[in-house]
């Protein structure tokens, strides 16, 4: 592992990019998406995308162009995860679809189609395509990283660290075994590494590059029980730029610590139309402090999953968010103990234990609560949040 701070300019102009869509999924944060030289234009996108028939026609507008599809299929997958709505991914499946069966298809876009398979929760079919980028690249830096990610939400540690240990960019495989350091516990060691890494001297451009290991830093802090490091580190990342999975992350922090108003003013100020995650969180900040909106947006949440329950995404895709909502908003937490179950069996992330630990908690269903925590415990999860909900 490379932790030296001498990069060339190459790799530091990536650095700075190559996080732009490290939270694409609701799974968690993506693989960083490294450029292959100092001239690539990583995409063009359009201003925000908000009109359906806008989406759709990107979806269907076929090229053969890949880096126009690519483009494409980037906003229409950064609209899936900011709307909460996976047929925007559909539309972004269309955007590639000149390819599917083209044995020359760029790895590029393989790696976008095993994102979006990602997203869907299709964790085994994103690994076989990687596999094959990977077996024709063994050093494709995006695609291993992609790897280590999916095996890390699915709670394989191990085989998220054997992904990590073969990036060649030292910065990115540094942080990708230190945040698996901090899922286990070895917070110290994780701590270190971090530090390290936000010390180094990125050049110019690098903001975004520090928000990712900032927000690394803070979900470590999170777990490891410190709120008041977590919420300066959350701060710092947040005063770097704007990033849809960091403002979620950090209005939890704020709605953890009984700061709801602030939570609340931290989602209003996301892009409209709001997507699943902010209306989520507005109103569990809105119940909490008894906002005259609250039975409002109780009703448009509600009203949202009965939607994605006819579409049979709910649990599929949107099951820790549903858990939640059933639990914290609409206060049926046996069915959520239920959905958060169902949940857990497919992805493994430290927030879908937290969701289940809570709703148990709320139902007083103490089986669930030892349940959740054997769970953790078969992966080696280490989170202090969890341990005190559980005791």
């Amino acid at each position: 592992m490379n932790h030296s701070p001498k990069r060339s300019s190459g790799v530091v102009r990536a650095l700075a990019v190559a996080v732009a869509f490290a939270a694409i999924v609701t799974t968690g944060r993506a693989a960083p998406r490294l450029p292959t030289d100092d001239a690539e234009v990583v995409e063009r996108l359009p201003a925000r995308l908000t009109a359906t028939r806008t989406l759709v026609q990107l979806g269907r507008g076929a090229t053969r162009d890949p880096r126009e599809a690519a483009a494409r299929a980037r906003a229409l997958l950064v609209d899936a995860r900011d709307r909460g709505d996976p047929r925007y991914a559909g539309y972004a499946l269309a955007a590639l679809a000149p390819w599917k069966t083209d044995p020359a298809t760029p790895s590029e876009l393989v790696i976008l189609r095993a994102t979006i398979a990602q997203y869907q929760h299709d964790f085994a079919g994103a690994q076989t395509l990687l596999d094959g980028v990977v077996a024709r690249e063994p050093t494709n830096a995006q695609a291993l990283l992609t790897l280590a990610t999916i095996a890390r939400v699915q709670g394989r540690y191990d085989a998220s660290d054997a992904a990590c240990r073969r990036v060649p960019v030292g910065l990115y495989a540094a942080a990708c075994l230190a945040e698996n350091d901090a899922l286990r516990g070895r917070f110290d060691e994780a701590r270190k590494v971090l530090a390290a890494l936000l010390g180094a001297s990125l050049g110019p451009g690098s903001e975004q590059t520090r928000r990712w290991l900032l927000t690394t830093r803070a979900e470590l802090e999170a777990r490891a029980g410190d709120v008041d490091a977590a919420q300066a580190a959350f701060d710092a990342a947040s005063r770097l730029g704007r990033d849809s999975y960091l403002a979620l992350d950090r209005a939890d922090a704020l709605l953890e610590r009984g700061r709801a108003d602030d939570a609340r003013a931290l989602m209003e100020g996301e892009p409209r139309p709001y997507g699943d995650g902010v209306l989520l969180r507005l109103a569990i900040a809105a119940a909490a402090t008894k906002a005259s909106d609250a039975p409002g947006l109780a009703d448009e949440l509600r009203e949202r999953f009965a939607a994605s329950l006819d579409r049979g995404d709910a649990i599929s895709i949107h099951g820790r968010e549903y858990a939640r909502y059933l639990d914290v908003v609409a206060g049926r937490p046996a069915e959520a103990v239920t959905v958060a179950r169902d949940n857990l069996r497919a992805q493994k992330e430290p927030a879908d234990f937290l969701v289940m630990a809570r709703a148990a908690r709320s139902a007083n269903d103490r089986v669930a609560s030892k349940e959740v925590r054997d769970a953790a415990t078969a992966i080696g999860l280490v989170d202090r949040r969890l341990d005190a909900l559980t005791r």
